[in-house]
């Protein structure tokens, strides 16, 4: 069963493989050789290249998944002529941090270290990058991300090149290697989807193929972007909703309740900074919830807000999240699988509630 320290190790490992949507082969190879090494789970690939893992043996309960998306926005190299290379951006980052950005090949040994956009569409969302003065080789196919200042580790804080959503990815992959010693919850399992900064597009092909079992229930595990009622280092987060929709009411009462009852350090929070796949999962019929950690320097944008509100210069940063709130997910994670068949007490609650104060509606308000 994976202790604090190997968490952090995997959580190391997966946000440090070059991923990007539609490219996330590194991200898979990682994850079939853990697979592999528990014989006790098994390992299913979809039309669409998403991971389904489910335990072996009788489940009491149907299957409660939670889906984590195994890609990152990053620059894909689509050709290569004359000492420059084509590129399409796969992700959401605004177009003032591709102006002369400094970036590196990060999916081949002595790929060049330093590249520079030359020119970036933001509309097609692709452009071009100089080669010159570099070493190695750069081919189609390639990722690249920018390059990025050395991490340092402090303050309890955890900065890698890719947060989102491999930080989701390793939670997910940590707390079913701690279910799987827990007879009841061998009902918990985890759907790594793919291209989910295109659109949702990966977990969009679950939902529509039925790669998962109709009465599943879906926890979308992320990182969502830092906002100030929802601060790094205050907890993970049972989100109750995303920018495009809210979640699954039954579901998401039962893990907050559960997780009040069990005194884990969390907050509860709309994360309306960007989108999920609860989100698609709940459009085509499946109930979904949220948990997620507050990720600074979302999709490596550093001073966003101060860009956003004119006053910044655009910088790209590694993220980061807080250890601690990494560790927390974890327990989430768990809680909430215990807590989904949970009676949602909440109609009991107002039941009380009435029968004890409804007497004041005898008033007359008319006296």
């Amino acid at each position: 069963m994976a202790d604090r320290a190997t968490a952090v190790k995997w959580l190391d490992e997966l946000s440090h493989i070059p991923t990007a949507s539609g490219l996330e082969h590194g991200v898979v190879d990682w994850v079939e050789a853990w697979v592999g090494r528990r014989k006790d789970l098994t390992m299913t690939r979809d039309s669409g290249g998403n991971l389904l893992i489910t335990q072996k043996g009788r489940k009491r309960h149907p299957l409660v998944l939670a889906v984590a998306h195994m890609d990152h926005p990053a620059f894909v190299v689509t050709g290569v002529d004359r000492g420059m290379a084509s590129f399409q951006f796969r992700g959401g980052v605004d177009a003032a941090y591709f102006e002369e950005a400094s970036v590196g090949v990060v999916s081949r040994e002595g790929g060049h270290r330093r590249l520079t956009v030359t020119t970036y569409d933001p509309v097609t969302q692709t452009g071009s990058l100089s080669t010159a003065g570099g070493s190695g080789t750069v081919e189609p196919g390639d990722i690249a991300m920018w390059n990025f200042p050395r991490a340092t580790k402090s303050r309890g804080l955890f900065k890698a090149p890719a947060c989102d959503d491999l930080a989701g990815v390793a939670a997910a992959l940590v707390a079913l290697d701690r279910a799987r010693s827990r007879p009841g919850l061998r009902h918990y399992g985890v759907l790594l989807t793919r291209a989910e900064e295109m659109g949702l597009i990966g977990a969009i092909h679950a939902a529509k193929n039925r790669t998962i079992p109709s009465d599943a229930r879906i926890i979308s595990i992320e990182t969502s972007r830092e906002l100030p009622s929802a601060p790094v280092g205050a907890g993970p987060i049972i989100r109750t909703g995303d920018r495009a929709t809210v979640f699954d009411r039954d579901l998401t009462n039962r893990i907050s309740q559960a997780a009040a009852i069990s005194g884990l350090k969390h907050q509860r929070k709309l994360m309306d900074g960007g989108g999920c796949e609860a989100t698609a999962f709940g459009a085509y019929g499946y109930p979904s919830s949220g948990l997620c950690v507050a990720l600074r320097n979302w999709h490596n944008r550093g001073n966003l807000e101060a860009l956003e509100a004119g006053k910044g210069e655009a910088v790209a940063m590694m993220e980061e999240i807080s250890l601690e709130d990494f560790h927390g997910l974890i327990d989430l994670i768990l809680i909430a699988v215990s807590a989904a068949d949970d009676p949602d007490t909440l109609t009991g609650r107002l039941d009380r509630l009435y029968e004890s104060e409804s007497r004041v509606l005898q008033d007359r308000p008319d006296r």
